[in-house]
């Protein structure tokens, strides 16, 4: 039996913890890091407003005011002119813990809570929104996506060892998803981790929001894991016209990359990966 240790908090992205490790008929203690996971309470508000609850995601601890912003941009709650003034605020202790786990994104006009979909938005790590519209609703939102460059075979091949190679924490931990940005020459320009990989690309989105980079019309994306459709959805709200993953997509992610006029790349793997929409942005040569 493995003694209770309790968990020693680091920069919380990641904790410390003492295991019983099991190999070859033999058992050692030894410690061990463990992925961070909180659940982070998003809300909204303009002048002289009061918050406006809109999400409780379980995510990862660190970049929280890009995830914040990114999610409020990639489900088009939130402009590109709308994060250029705004300001994040952590909260008050409540429901969810402490202030760190509530923030509040302030705008500069009045945030209408209509715009929030009666369903509300509640996330689990490993599903994203559960349940929410088809590709009506991302089609209303989201205009078809531009050509962007064309990328060579050779590029695209070698993003999952350049994404692994940003990924700190899960050098640590084993137990993270991540998005990376790259150019089209397949530099990575920026990573962000976290325990569900729809929070990772919305770190990643946030962060080019405030940067003031949206749309990222010549940038592409890989990532960890499968592609779903919330990984398309999010990705072509921001413009990004190239999605290549480790693993498989889903059908309906499939079907939003071919409506939308996306590249979706999956299996990207031992120098190979297969193309299920979009080729014409691929470079075979």
């Amino acid at each position: 039996m493995t003694r209770p240790v309790a968990l020693v908090p680091d920069d919380r992205s990641s904790s410390r913890r003492e295991v019983l490790v099991v190999r070859g008929g033999a058992a050692t203690r030894r410690p061990d890091r463990i992925a961070g996971e909180e659940p982070m309470a998003i809300r909204v508000a303009g002048p002289g407003q009061a918050p406006v609850d809109v999400a409780v995601t379980m995510r990862t601890p660190g970049h929280d005011a890009e995830l914040a912003i990114g999610f409020l941009v990639s489900e088009g709650l939130l402009t590109a002119s709308d994060v250029a003034g705004a300001a994040v605020e952590p909260g008050h202790p409540g429901e969810v813990g402490t202030p760190e786990n509530e923030l509040t994104v302030r705008i500069g006009r009045r945030f209408d809570p209509a715009a929030v979909p009666a369903r509300a938005f509640v996330a689990a790590a490993s599903c994203g929104i559960c349940g929410k519209a088809s590709l009506d609703d991302v089609a209303v939102r989201c205009d078809v996506l531009p050509p962007g460059p064309r990328v060579g075979a050779a590029v695209i091949a070698a993003l999952p060892d350049r994404l692994r190679a940003g990924q700190a924490v899960f050098d640590q931990t084993g137990g993270l998803h991540a998005s990376g940005l790259f150019d089209a020459a397949g530099r990575l320009l920026a990573v962000r981790e976290d325990v569900g990989r729809h929070n990772a690309l919305d770190k990643l989105i946030g962060a080019a929001a405030v940067g003031g980079e949206l749309p990222l019309h010549d940038r592409l994306l890989a990532v960890s894991g499968r592609v779903s459709f919330e990984i398309v959805q999010k990705a072509a709200v921001a413009g990004i016209p190239l999605v290549a993953a480790v693993s498989a997509p889903t059908d309906l992610a499939v079907e939003a990359a071919e409506r939308l006029g996306m590249t979706l790349v999956g299996f990207v793997r031992g120098g190979g990966f297969n193309v299920y929409a979009g080729e014409g942005r691929i470079d075979l040569g």
